[in-house]
Protein backbone atom coordinates (compact mmCIF):
# COMPACT_ATOMS: atom_id res chain seq x y z
CA UNK A 1 0.00 0.00 0.00
CA UNK A 2 1.38 3.46 -0.89
CA UNK A 3 2.93 5.12 2.39
CA UNK A 4 0.11 8.26 1.22
CA UNK A 5 -2.48 5.71 2.11
CA UNK A 6 -1.16 3.88 4.82
CA UNK A 7 -0.27 6.94 7.72
CA UNK A 8 -0.73 6.85 11.32
CA UNK A 9 -4.11 9.34 12.46
CA UNK A 10 -3.12 13.02 12.91
CA UNK A 11 -3.25 13.34 16.83
CA UNK A 12 -4.78 16.59 18.58
CA UNK A 13 -0.99 17.72 19.76
CA UNK A 14 0.09 18.26 15.75
CA UNK A 15 -3.37 19.49 14.31
CA UNK A 16 -2.80 22.10 17.44
CA UNK A 17 0.91 22.48 16.23
CA UNK A 18 0.07 23.21 13.19
CA UNK A 19 -2.62 25.89 14.69
CA UNK A 20 0.00 27.45 15.87
CA UNK A 21 2.96 27.71 13.51
CA UNK A 22 0.26 29.65 11.47
CA UNK A 23 -0.47 31.98 14.28
CA UNK A 24 3.10 32.79 14.08
CA UNK A 25 2.91 33.34 10.00
CA UNK A 26 -0.10 35.95 10.99
CA UNK A 27 1.88 37.34 13.60
CA UNK A 28 -1.24 37.07 15.80
CA UNK A 29 -1.91 36.21 19.46
CA UNK A 30 -5.43 35.73 18.63
CA UNK A 31 -7.08 32.05 18.30
CA UNK A 32 -6.29 30.87 15.13
CA UNK A 33 -8.82 28.09 13.66
CA UNK A 34 -7.53 25.89 11.10
CA UNK A 35 -10.76 24.56 8.59
CA UNK A 36 -10.66 21.53 6.33
CA UNK A 37 -11.86 22.72 3.07
CA UNK A 38 -11.24 25.92 0.55
CA UNK A 39 -10.87 29.32 1.86
CA UNK A 40 -14.65 30.54 1.07
CA UNK A 41 -15.24 28.01 3.88
CA UNK A 42 -13.83 30.26 6.43
CA UNK A 43 -14.65 33.73 5.05
CA UNK A 44 -18.50 32.41 4.76
CA UNK A 45 -18.21 31.23 8.42
CA UNK A 46 -17.11 34.65 9.46
CA UNK A 47 -19.52 36.85 7.90
CA UNK A 48 -22.25 34.89 9.12
CA UNK A 49 -20.90 34.68 12.37
CA UNK A 50 -20.32 38.12 12.59
CA UNK A 51 -22.76 39.86 10.66
CA UNK A 52 -26.44 39.80 11.82
CA UNK A 53 -29.64 41.28 10.96
CA UNK A 54 -30.14 45.23 11.65
CA UNK A 55 -26.30 45.87 12.10
CA UNK A 56 -24.19 47.59 9.16
CA UNK A 57 -21.81 46.44 6.85
CA UNK A 58 -18.88 48.40 5.09
CA UNK A 59 -18.08 46.42 2.39
CA UNK A 60 -14.77 47.66 0.15
CA UNK A 61 -15.14 45.94 -3.61
CA UNK A 62 -12.27 45.59 -5.49
CA UNK A 63 -12.51 42.29 -7.13
CA UNK A 64 -15.12 39.52 -7.47
CA UNK A 65 -14.61 38.56 -3.73
CA UNK A 66 -15.78 41.60 -2.24
CA UNK A 67 -19.23 41.31 -4.35
CA UNK A 68 -19.03 37.63 -2.98
CA UNK A 69 -19.22 39.20 0.10
CA UNK A 70 -21.44 41.47 0.17
CA UNK A 71 -24.25 38.68 -1.22
CA UNK A 72 -23.08 37.03 2.04
CA UNK A 73 -23.67 40.22 4.09
CA UNK A 74 -27.05 40.69 2.64
CA UNK A 75 -28.42 37.29 3.30
CA UNK A 76 -26.91 37.92 6.77
CA UNK A 77 -29.93 40.47 6.64
CA UNK A 78 -27.24 43.33 6.97
CA UNK A 79 -27.87 46.63 5.55
CA UNK A 80 -24.60 46.62 3.16
CA UNK A 81 -22.49 50.09 2.03
CA UNK A 82 -20.44 49.07 -1.43
CA UNK A 83 -17.27 50.68 -1.45
CA UNK A 84 -16.49 50.09 -5.01
CA UNK A 85 -13.37 51.39 -7.23
CA UNK A 86 -11.97 50.23 -10.22
CA UNK A 87 -10.15 47.03 -10.69
CA UNK A 88 -7.27 48.35 -11.96
CA UNK A 89 -6.49 50.40 -9.10
CA UNK A 90 -6.81 50.02 -5.11
CA UNK A 91 -9.01 51.57 -2.46
CA UNK A 92 -7.38 54.69 -0.23
CA UNK A 93 -7.41 54.66 3.68
CA UNK A 94 -9.31 58.21 2.87
CA UNK A 95 -11.74 56.64 0.94
CA UNK A 96 -12.64 54.59 3.56
CA UNK A 97 -12.53 57.18 6.04
CA UNK A 98 -14.56 59.10 4.29
CA UNK A 99 -17.45 56.44 3.82
CA UNK A 100 -17.31 55.67 7.32
CA UNK A 101 -17.92 58.84 8.28
CA UNK A 102 -20.69 59.15 5.71
CA UNK A 103 -22.35 55.78 7.58
CA UNK A 104 -21.39 55.94 11.22
CA UNK A 105 -23.91 53.18 11.77
CA UNK A 106 -21.15 50.65 9.79
CA UNK A 107 -19.81 48.17 12.92
CA UNK A 108 -18.35 45.45 10.25
CA UNK A 109 -15.82 46.31 7.50
CA UNK A 110 -15.16 43.32 4.63
CA UNK A 111 -11.83 44.00 2.57
CA UNK A 112 -9.87 41.89 0.30
CA UNK A 113 -5.77 42.27 1.07
CA UNK A 114 -4.67 41.40 -2.31
CA UNK A 115 -7.17 40.21 -5.34
CA UNK A 116 -5.08 37.50 -7.55
CA UNK A 117 -8.37 37.67 -10.20
CA UNK A 118 -7.79 41.41 -10.69
CA UNK A 119 -4.28 42.33 -9.94
CA UNK A 120 -4.84 44.77 -7.37
CA UNK A 121 -3.53 45.14 -3.04
CA UNK A 122 -4.98 47.34 -0.78
CA UNK A 123 -2.81 49.23 2.12
CA UNK A 124 -4.15 47.03 4.80
CA UNK A 125 -2.79 48.69 7.49
CA UNK A 126 -3.82 52.26 7.00
CA UNK A 127 -6.92 51.20 6.27
CA UNK A 128 -7.27 49.16 9.13
CA UNK A 129 -6.42 52.35 11.09
CA UNK A 130 -9.34 53.72 10.00
CA UNK A 131 -11.96 51.01 10.64
CA UNK A 132 -10.65 50.73 14.18
CA UNK A 133 -11.00 54.80 14.58
CA UNK A 134 -14.41 54.30 13.69
CA UNK A 135 -14.82 51.40 15.99
CA UNK A 136 -16.06 48.64 13.28
CA UNK A 137 -14.61 45.21 13.26
CA UNK A 138 -12.68 44.26 10.25
CA UNK A 139 -12.62 40.89 7.97
CA UNK A 140 -9.56 40.81 5.63
CA UNK A 141 -9.25 38.37 3.05
CA UNK A 142 -5.76 37.31 3.09
CA UNK A 143 -5.80 34.49 1.00
CA UNK A 144 -3.68 35.62 -1.92
CA UNK A 145 -1.10 37.62 0.19
CA UNK A 146 -0.51 35.41 2.92
CA UNK A 147 3.06 34.22 2.11
CA UNK A 148 3.82 37.07 -0.10
CA UNK A 149 3.16 40.17 1.55
CA UNK A 150 3.62 41.28 4.62
CA UNK A 151 0.53 40.88 7.48
CA UNK A 152 0.56 42.19 10.86
CA UNK A 153 -2.58 40.74 12.37
CA UNK A 154 -2.07 42.35 15.53
CA UNK A 155 0.00 45.44 14.59
CA UNK A 156 -2.99 46.17 12.14
CA UNK A 157 -6.29 45.36 14.70
CA UNK A 158 -7.42 42.83 11.77
CA UNK A 159 -10.58 41.32 13.88
CA UNK A 160 -10.48 37.88 11.04
CA UNK A 161 -8.33 36.98 9.15
CA UNK A 162 -8.72 34.63 6.52
CA UNK A 163 -6.08 32.58 4.50
CA UNK A 164 -5.65 29.85 2.68
CA UNK A 165 -2.85 27.08 1.12
CA UNK A 166 -2.80 27.68 -2.45
CA UNK A 167 -1.89 30.61 -3.32
CA UNK A 168 1.94 32.26 -2.01
CA UNK A 169 2.11 29.28 0.11
CA UNK A 170 2.21 27.03 -2.56
CA UNK A 171 0.14 24.43 -1.19
CA UNK A 172 -3.68 22.58 -1.78
CA UNK A 173 -6.78 24.67 -2.07
CA UNK A 174 -8.29 21.97 0.73
CA UNK A 175 -7.26 23.14 3.19
CA UNK A 176 -7.63 27.15 5.16
CA UNK A 177 -7.45 29.06 8.36
CA UNK A 178 -9.20 32.17 10.03
CA UNK A 179 -7.35 34.21 13.28
CA UNK A 180 -10.36 35.32 15.53
CA UNK A 181 -9.81 38.24 17.80
CA UNK A 182 -11.02 38.49 21.42
CA UNK A 183 -13.54 41.64 20.24
CA UNK A 184 -14.62 38.94 17.02
CA UNK A 185 -15.20 36.57 19.51
CA UNK A 186 -17.60 39.09 21.59
CA UNK A 187 -19.32 39.92 18.59
CA UNK A 188 -19.71 36.05 17.25
CA UNK A 189 -21.24 34.96 20.17
CA UNK A 190 -23.92 38.05 21.46
CA UNK A 191 -24.97 37.07 17.77
CA UNK A 192 -28.15 34.86 17.93
CA UNK A 193 -28.09 34.65 14.05
CA UNK A 194 -24.61 32.70 14.37
CA UNK A 195 -24.46 29.50 12.65
CA UNK A 196 -24.58 26.55 15.47
CA UNK A 197 -24.11 23.16 14.93
CA UNK A 198 -23.17 23.52 10.96
CA UNK A 199 -19.78 23.48 9.03
CA UNK A 200 -19.82 27.18 8.80
CA UNK A 201 -19.41 27.66 13.27
CA UNK A 202 -16.64 29.33 14.26
CA UNK A 203 -18.85 29.06 17.73
CA UNK A 204 -18.46 24.89 17.45
CA UNK A 205 -15.20 25.55 17.17
CA UNK A 206 -14.29 27.22 19.77
CA UNK A 207 -16.55 25.69 22.28
CA UNK A 208 -15.70 21.74 21.36
CA UNK A 209 -11.79 22.60 20.35
CA UNK A 210 -10.28 25.94 21.40
CA UNK A 211 -11.79 26.60 24.49
CA UNK A 212 -11.61 22.63 25.61
CA UNK A 213 -7.65 22.66 25.84
CA UNK A 214 -7.30 21.22 22.30
CA UNK A 215 -7.04 17.97 23.79
CA UNK A 216 -9.46 16.02 21.67
CA UNK A 217 -10.30 16.66 17.81
CA UNK A 218 -14.21 16.86 17.09
CA UNK A 219 -14.03 15.59 13.91
CA UNK A 220 -11.66 13.19 12.03
CA UNK A 221 -9.18 15.47 10.39
CA UNK A 222 -8.33 15.84 6.36
CA UNK A 223 -5.09 14.33 7.15
CA UNK A 224 -3.26 14.99 4.16
CA UNK A 225 -4.17 18.71 3.79
CA UNK A 226 -3.39 18.99 7.04
CA UNK A 227 0.52 17.42 6.11
CA UNK A 228 0.65 19.60 3.05
CA UNK A 229 0.07 22.60 4.99
CA UNK A 230 2.70 21.46 7.36
CA UNK A 231 4.86 21.15 5.11
CA UNK A 232 4.15 24.91 3.61
CA UNK A 233 4.84 25.89 6.42
CA UNK A 234 8.37 24.04 6.34
CA UNK A 235 9.10 25.67 3.25
CA UNK A 236 8.49 29.01 4.37
CA UNK A 237 10.57 28.75 7.36
CA UNK A 238 13.29 27.39 5.43
CA UNK A 239 13.08 30.29 2.83
CA UNK A 240 12.23 32.72 5.85
CA UNK A 241 9.20 34.90 5.49
CA UNK A 242 10.79 38.19 4.87
CA UNK A 243 12.80 36.24 1.69
CA UNK A 244 9.36 34.95 0.16
CA UNK A 245 8.05 38.17 0.28
CA UNK A 246 10.98 40.17 -1.37
CA UNK A 247 10.83 37.07 -4.46
CA UNK A 248 6.87 37.66 -4.79
CA UNK A 249 7.67 41.22 -5.38
CA UNK A 250 10.56 40.80 -7.23
CA UNK A 251 7.94 38.66 -9.18
CA UNK A 252 5.87 40.92 -9.84
CA UNK A 253 8.29 43.58 -10.93
CA UNK A 254 10.09 41.47 -13.60
CA UNK A 255 6.70 41.09 -15.10
CA UNK A 256 5.16 44.22 -15.05
CA UNK A 257 8.66 45.98 -16.46
CA UNK A 258 8.69 42.85 -18.90
CA UNK A 259 5.10 43.06 -20.16
CA UNK A 260 5.95 46.42 -20.79
CA UNK A 261 8.02 45.76 -23.57
CA UNK A 262 5.34 43.33 -25.21
CA UNK A 263 3.35 46.34 -27.25
CA UNK A 264 0.58 45.88 -27.55
CA UNK A 265 0.55 44.72 -23.88
CA UNK A 266 0.16 46.68 -20.83
CA UNK A 267 -0.24 46.00 -16.81
CA UNK A 268 -3.93 46.42 -16.05
CA UNK A 269 -3.32 48.23 -12.72
CA UNK A 270 -1.79 50.97 -13.80
CA UNK A 271 0.42 52.03 -10.56
CA UNK A 272 3.34 49.67 -9.36
CA UNK A 273 2.02 50.29 -5.85
CA UNK A 274 -1.56 49.21 -6.27
CA UNK A 275 0.20 45.67 -8.30
CA UNK A 276 0.07 42.77 -6.19
CA UNK A 277 2.62 40.16 -5.84
CA UNK A 278 0.68 37.28 -6.45
CA UNK A 279 -0.35 37.75 -10.01
CA UNK A 280 -0.01 40.10 -12.51
CA UNK A 281 -2.93 41.15 -15.00
CA UNK A 282 -2.19 42.88 -18.67
CA UNK A 283 -4.56 44.63 -20.66
CA UNK A 284 -5.45 43.16 -24.35
CA UNK A 285 -5.90 46.07 -26.62
CA UNK A 286 -9.28 46.23 -28.83
CA UNK A 287 -9.17 43.29 -30.78
CA UNK A 288 -7.30 40.65 -29.34
CA UNK A 289 -9.33 38.51 -27.21
CA UNK A 290 -7.54 37.43 -24.01
CA UNK A 291 -8.51 34.20 -23.98
CA UNK A 292 -7.65 33.53 -27.58
CA UNK A 293 -4.03 35.02 -26.91
CA UNK A 294 -3.60 32.84 -23.64
CA UNK A 295 -4.11 30.35 -25.70
CA UNK A 296 -2.08 30.84 -28.41
CA UNK A 297 0.74 31.46 -25.52
CA UNK A 298 0.10 27.97 -23.92
CA UNK A 299 0.69 26.52 -27.15
CA UNK A 300 4.04 27.64 -27.34
CA UNK A 301 4.73 27.00 -23.73
CA UNK A 302 2.46 24.70 -21.88
CA UNK A 303 3.90 25.09 -18.87
CA UNK A 304 3.89 28.56 -18.14
CA UNK A 305 1.16 30.08 -15.24
CA UNK A 306 -0.75 32.30 -17.59
CA UNK A 307 -4.77 32.61 -18.25
CA UNK A 308 -7.84 34.84 -19.48
CA UNK A 309 -9.19 36.43 -16.49
CA UNK A 310 -12.25 35.93 -15.45
CA UNK A 311 -16.10 37.42 -15.41
CA UNK A 312 -15.95 40.63 -17.07
CA UNK A 313 -12.51 40.79 -17.92
CA UNK A 314 -12.36 37.66 -19.44
CA UNK A 315 -11.94 39.14 -23.23
CA UNK A 316 -9.80 41.88 -22.27
CA UNK A 317 -7.19 40.59 -19.21
CA UNK A 318 -4.52 38.60 -18.99
CA UNK A 319 -2.87 36.94 -15.43
CA UNK A 320 0.05 35.83 -15.02
CA UNK A 321 -0.04 33.72 -11.93
CA UNK A 322 3.63 34.43 -10.33
CA UNK A 323 2.79 32.66 -6.98
CA UNK A 324 4.27 30.26 -4.43
CA UNK A 325 7.17 28.54 -6.51
CA UNK A 326 5.95 29.96 -9.42
CA UNK A 327 7.44 33.43 -8.16
CA UNK A 328 10.67 32.74 -9.81
CA UNK A 329 13.20 34.60 -12.88
CA UNK A 330 12.59 31.63 -15.10
CA UNK A 331 8.99 31.40 -14.88
CA UNK A 332 8.72 35.56 -15.52
CA UNK A 333 10.98 34.86 -18.30
CA UNK A 334 9.26 31.82 -19.91
CA UNK A 335 5.53 33.89 -19.52
CA UNK A 336 7.43 36.54 -21.55
CA UNK A 337 8.45 34.69 -24.05
CA UNK A 338 5.55 32.26 -24.81
CA UNK A 339 3.60 35.41 -24.82
CA UNK A 340 6.34 36.90 -26.88
CA UNK A 341 5.87 34.25 -29.23
CA UNK A 342 1.80 34.22 -29.48
CA UNK A 343 2.34 38.12 -30.64
CA UNK A 344 4.99 36.97 -33.10
CA UNK A 345 7.53 39.82 -31.17
CA UNK A 346 11.18 39.59 -30.43
CA UNK A 347 11.18 38.60 -26.87
CA UNK A 348 14.41 39.92 -26.21
CA UNK A 349 13.49 43.39 -24.71
CA UNK A 350 10.94 42.08 -22.41
CA UNK A 351 13.38 39.26 -20.78
CA UNK A 352 16.06 41.87 -20.54
CA UNK A 353 14.11 44.44 -18.70
CA UNK A 354 12.30 41.87 -16.66
CA UNK A 355 15.78 40.60 -15.46
CA UNK A 356 16.86 44.10 -14.36
CA UNK A 357 13.80 44.54 -12.73
CA UNK A 358 14.15 41.41 -10.53
CA UNK A 359 17.90 41.70 -10.13
CA UNK A 360 16.81 45.13 -8.58
CA UNK A 361 15.83 42.84 -5.24
CA UNK A 362 19.03 41.01 -4.82
CA UNK A 363 16.69 37.52 -4.16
Amino acid sequence: MSPFLDLPPLNAARFAAIEDRVAALLRTSSDVIVTQGEALLPLEGAIRGAARPGSTALNIVTGPYGQTFGGWLRDCGAEVVDLAVPYDTAVSAGQVAEALRAHPAVDFVSLVHAEAATGNTNPVAEIAAEVHRHGALLMLDAVASVGAEPLLTDAWGVDLCVIGGQKAMGGPAGVSAVAVSPRAWERIAANPAAPRRSYLSLLDWKERWTDAGRTALPHAPAQLEMLALEACLDRIDAEGLDTAVTRHRAAAAATRAGARALAPLAPYVHRDRDAAPVATTLRTPAGLDAADLAAAALRADPSVPLQAAGGTLATTVLRVNHYGPAATLDTVLATLTALAAALGSDPAPARERATEAWRSFAV
